[in-house]
């Protein structure tokens, strides 16, 4: 499945908002997501995204039991 344009815009931003500044598994972020009234498909959607933007430096995985993720500031 390709990665909707927009995607990680949508999480960063939701988080940014939520001022979520701790590292959070994917199952959170999907969480405050839907707090915020974004539609994901699931917690490994958000994954998917998120590990994929990893490459590019934006995010930061935490490879701990579950993994964590964590937007770079400064990376836009």
């Amino acid at each position: 499945m390709a990665i909707r344009h927009g995607e990680f815009e949508r999480i960063r931003s939701v988080l940014e908002r939520a001022d979520a500044d701790e590292p959070l598994t994917a199952r959170e972020i999907l969480r405050v997501l839907e707090e915020h009234g974004e539609d994901f498909d699931s917690a490994h959607r958000v994954a998917t995204v998120l590990g994929r933007r990893e490459e590019t430096g934006d995010i930061e995985v935490i490879r701990d039991q579950p993994y964590r993720y964590r937007v770079v500031s400064g990376n836009n």
